[in-house]
């Protein structure tokens, strides 16, 4: 059997790895770029080792026509949210276009995109059967499977988790089983949409839990108690969950409550607590920046033209996915009260940093900590721990 992965990001690239490990893969991606890249043994994300590439023997292509060289496809493209918190589904209903048109008979689409509870078996089979001009559990079939890769991650990776699968039918589920099941352990949900609920609830669960902690880190802030030295003692309980406060951002935690809540509203029922996370850590950035001036203040300086250092502007810690980054919206916060910002993320190329934030890509020196008012670590990158063990406490804040 010959599989095709159509999305080389984030989730696709690290997937076809590991398939490719036991079947023949096509690796698609529309982007030229990522294609070249790829072909030259090099993934822009870190995600996949340069060794790793020259070993496998995928065939990375941008050519759509080559998706018919395969019956079983693995759909892999973001599912983000626009302006206005409403589901984007654009790259998914292109992506369904395009398998469409290059689909053959008897093959079986299997999308891993985040999704509300639904969106498989009633947005993309009807687009699968207007685009080929075949009938849906007949001539193909469909299967979800929810992508569990964590950016950055090298202990869960792909082979070290349960997957869970689900198809269209019995038949087509068996079949995703013996394929999902050569590199991992597979879990087998009762239906499709079960398997989508499972996984956007995964994310609105870390989204509250995080969100309690930022809560409770303004309390405290607020009653003088050291939100550090709570959670070391809270910690030592058994079943304490383990969350920190922070800025929440990516593209996975930050956009999934706002699939289940619009999909609810669709069925008439207005959520109560899925978005509540959202009110709080969507602000943080506020809180942050609030605390920020305070500290300044504290330290005699004058806020307006003050020289705020921020170290880090990706989502997460020790990656280059910058997608919903909150880092950019404290960068904004400040700047509206006139202090001027500097920033360095030694993972993002200085072109990036450029487009995304309107800022210069500086290179983290000890002349530059010592020339700002204030260094604040808002991404804690390993790169960083040198400096941060030079720079004085007075001008350091930690987010």
């Amino acid at each position: 059997m010959k599989i095709c992965v159509v999305g080389l990001g984030y989730v696709g690239l690290p997937l076809a790895i590991e398939l490719n490990k036991h079947f023949d893969v096509i690796g698609f991606d529309i982007d030229k770029k990522r294609i070249s890249n790829l072909l030259n043994n090099e993934d822009s994300s870190n995600e996949i080792s340069k060794e790793v590439l020259e070993r496998c023997s995928i065939i990375f292509t941008s050519n759509e026509s080559r998706i018919k060289e395969s019956n079983f496809i693995i759909i892999c493209v973001p599912t983000p949210v626009d302006n206005e918190k409403v589901p984007d589904l654009s790259y998914l209903s292109d992506a369904s276009n395009l398998v469409g048109l290059n689909l053959k008979k008897n093959s079986i689409v299997v999308y891993e995109s985040t999704v509300y509870p639904g969106v498989t078996e009633d947005v993309c089979v009807p687009i699968l059967e207007k685009v080929s001009g075949m009938k849906f559990e007949k001539d193909f079939k469909v299967g979800y499977s929810p992508e569990r890769i964590n950016p950055g991650d090298k202990k869960h990776t792909i082979d070290k988790i349960t997957k869970v699968i689900s198809g269209s039918d019995k038949e087509c589920l068996d079949i995703i089983e013996k394929i999902y099941g050569k590199i991992t352990n597979v879990f087998k949900a009762d239906s499709i949409k079960v398997a989508e609920a499972a996984k956007v609830i995964e994310n609105v669960q870390r989204d509250l839990n995080i969100a309690l902690m930022n809560e409770l880190k303004i309390l405290f802030e607020k009653l003088n108690i050291n939100m550090d030295e709570v959670l070391s003692a809270a910690n030592t309980k058994w079943n304490f969950h383990k969350y920190y406060p922070g800025l929440v951002g990516g593209h996975c935690i930050g956009i999934d409550p706002y699939y289940l809540t619009y999909r609810s509203k669709q069925v008439g029922y207005t959520p109560k607590i899925i978005l509540a996370g959202r009110r709080i850590n969507d602000h943080m950035h506020e809180f942050y920046a609030k605390k920020i001036i305070e500290k300044l203040k504290k330290n005699d300086l004058n806020i307006k033209h003050s020289k705020v250092l921020i170290l880090g502007l990706t989502f997460k810690q020790n990656v280059k996915d910058y997608r919903n980054t909150r880092v950019k919206n404290l960068i904004k916060s400040l700047e509206e009260k006139n202090i001027k910002v500097s920033a360095c993320d030694p993972l993002l190329n200085s072109e990036i940093v450029q487009r995304e934030f309107g800022l210069k890509n500086i290179e983290l020196t000890s002349e530059l900590i010592n020339q700002s008012d204030l260094v604040v670590l808002a991404v804690k990158h390993d790169c960083f721990n040198k400096f941060l063990m030079e720079a004085p406490k007075d001008k350091l804040f930690i987010i």
